[in-house]
């Protein structure tokens, strides 16, 4: 048993992740404890969630797929008014994360007061598909160009989120623009972004994104941050 961070809480979205949550839900329970673990079932039809109770950590199901944003929102207002928790870190089911980091993550944190602190897979890029990497390339540009600051790697979902970024920020978007829409909305309240590097993980299976729709959403998400 690694050490166990005692008022860290983690949140795993997850939808049809039935072959990878219980490695990575093992992995995590390394570090947290298994109480601050939530597993969010956005209506998964694969036992995803049945797998992730088993291992004895918090499930909260959603009765559709209503898209990823929507199971974050969820997991961060399920333990947004919780005074025992300083921080969540956020991480995906589908074993494109790996929890090892989880330990960095925190260190950072507390070593330097960050609000938000995203893990930066930009630095080894040759694992990554072409289209993501073009798609993360730009999106991270437009996203820096907004905020006025460095974001290299806007589209990463394994970040420490702090909990006054938690309490103080509403959010509205719920697919993977979500992510977006944090760092954005963070960066107007002047909060402080920083970044951790991690590995590019990339399996063959496919990519729950859609290019073509994912794109429209974000470009609304840019259009509509102007009117905030």
């Amino acid at each position: 048993m690694e050490k166990c961070y005692q008022n860290i809480a983690v949140v795993i979205p997850a939808y049809n992740e039935s072959k990878h949550i219980t490695a990575v839900v093992k992995e995590v329970k390394n570090f947290i404890r298994v109480e601050n673990i939530f597993v969010v079932d956005d209506g998964s039809d694969d036992g995803t969630g049945g797998k992730a109770a088993g291992l004895g950590v918090k499930v909260i199901s959603h009765e559709k797929n209503y898209g990823k944003g929507r199971a974050l929102i969820t997991g961060l207002n399920e333990i947004k008014n919780s005074p025992d928790i300083s921080a969540v870190i956020t991480l995906d089911g589908d074993g494109q994360h790996n929890p090892s980091y989880i330990p960095e993550f925190i260190t950072k944190f507390f070593e330097t007061g960050a609000d938000i602190i995203i893990g930066n897979r930009m630095n080894k890029t040759a694992r990554m598909p072409a289209m993501r990497r073009v798609s993360n390339k730009i999106t991270s540009l437009i996203i820096s160009r907004l905020t006025g600051l460095k974001i290299p790697d806007s589209q990463s979902g394994y970040r420490l989120i702090g909990r006054s970024i938690i309490r103080n920020i509403y959010l509205k978007r719920t697919h993977f623009d979500t992510e977006s829409e944090l760092i954005l909305k963070a960066a107007g309240n002047e909060a402080k972004i920083d970044f951790i590097y991690i590995d590019t993980i990339y399996s063959d299976e496919k990519s729950k994104m859609n290019p073509f729709i994912d794109t429209y959403r974000f470009l609304s998400l840019v259009f509509r941050s102007f009117f905030w």
